[in-house]
């Protein structure tokens, strides 16, 4: 019996609790989106296993409060510090994600692969990707009075751009301490995004309106204006929008910064081309890799298992869902004094999620029209809510750290 109660005492058979076990089931469900269903498996499925991971009962995996780090005089412990006393995964976090190293980098690769095409040749468009991001600022309020702190409210509120690099670096600066499940709730949103975009518009549009048929209104109303060099405008872009978001909104250029940049060195062409490659290849999978894993790390049961996390959720979901009307909303609006109408399901496509949002609302409107392809119209409304997300966490940070 001695040898037995001493085999036992060597496993973590007795540090299992009912924590442990509804944690790992949060964990399994995660993986089973990412890997069965296939909604954004590249980042769900490191998540899910960082989760898994950090509660693993005497694995020493989970990311620790930065409260246990701070030694006297205000001095937090060195790289090699944190290694020794906490683990591997507690040096990947605090070096690459508290840093706000990886989301920035994230964000080059993601540059790399927009295509601003779309967005340049329906400017007009643009406007939708901006009114989308009335759900960040509705929910920052909200959360506010119901008892977040206004940086607590603000990492809540980014859930409603539908970015998840962006929703990450903005609760790294202002609220760290609910990285965790705001990532997850972020992530898991975008990928719902097949299920709560057609749930909103059914809300809101009408059979009519679904039908709106763009390339008739191209041809009915065609445009007064075209650019010449699509080229040049794909160089000069990045740099003037890169300009100005600098002089306006200066917190926006760690994540607007370095998408204009990954953009740029796709369109320059030949010249860059290896550089584009890697940012998009190697660099971005691995960024990808290591914030998945680090993310998840911080969903310990301390620190998910709590009313706070259960107000996150909710909120997020209602983040997203205002997002998604605010772009229906605005379109309608402009509809009312345009004789060229906008088929709604273009601002709903006002989120981050690119391209699927874009994907899921052109698939919508082939629905009701099997004729009515409306993916390129929507890219140009889904793209302006990368760079209306990122402007927004600028604004943010801003005002908050």
């Amino acid at each position: 019996m001695d040898i037995l109660s001493e085999l036992f005492n060597m496993t973590a058979l007795g540090e299992i609790t009912w924590q442990t076990l509804i944690m790992w089931a949060i964990s399994f469900v995660l993986l089973y989106l990412g890997i069965k269903k296939g909604y954004e498996p590249l980042l769900l499925i490191p998540i899910a296993f960082g989760v898994l991971l950090a509660n693993f009962p005497g694995g020493q995996m989970g990311v620790v409060n930065p409260e246990l780090i701070e030694l006297e005089g205000h001095r937090y412990m060195n790289l090699f510090e944190i290694a020794h006393d906490y683990g591997i995964m507690n040096y990947l976090y605090y070096s690459l994600i508290k840093t706000g190293l990886l989301p920035p980098v994230i964000f080059m690769g993601v540059g790399v692969l927009t295509d601003f095409g779309p967005m340049l040749r329906n400017l007009k468009l643009a406007l939708f990707g901006a009114a989308a991001q009335i759900g960040i600022f509705s929910i920052l309020l909200g959360a506010i009075a119901v008892g977040f702190t206004p940086q607590e409210a603000a990492s809540l509120g980014i859930i409603g751009g539908a970015d998840g690099p962006t929703a990450i670096y903005t609760t790294i600066k202002l609220a760290p301490h609910l990285l965790g499940p705001i990532a997850i709730a972020a992530y898991s949103y975008m990928a719902l995004v097949p299920v709560i975009i057609p749930l909103v518009s059914k809300l809101f549009i009408t059979k009519k309106e679904f039908t709106i048929n763009m390339k008739q209104m191209e041809k009915k109303y065609p445009a007064k204006y075209e650019i010449k060099n699509m080229k040049a405008a794909k160089i000069i872009f990045p740099i003037a929008l890169g300009t100005l978001a600098a002089v306006l909104v200066p917190s926006s250029v760690p994540l607007l910064g370095m998408l204009l940049f990954g953009n740029l060195i796709k369109e320059v062409g030949a010249s860059t081309s290896r550089l584009a490659d890697a940012a998009q290849g190697p660099i971005m999978n691995t960024a990808t890799i290591f914030l998945g894993l680090t993310v998840g790390a911080t969903m310990t049961a301390e620190v998910f298992l709590s009313a706070k996390t259960l107000g996150i959720v909710v909120g997020g979901f209602v983040a997203f869902a205002i997002s998604i009307a605010g772009g229906i909303f605005a379109v309608k609006l402009y509809n009312l004094f345009s004789k060229k109408k906008i088929n709604p399901l273009i601002g709903a496509t006002g989120l981050s999620a690119v391209p699927m949002a874009s994907r899921v609302a052109n698939e919508l409107a082939l629905r009701y029209d099997k004729k009515n392809h409306i993916l390129q119209y929507c890219m140009a409304s889904n793209i302006s809510g990368v760079i209306g997300s990122a402007v927004a966490a600028g604004v943010l940070i801003s005002f908050l750290m």
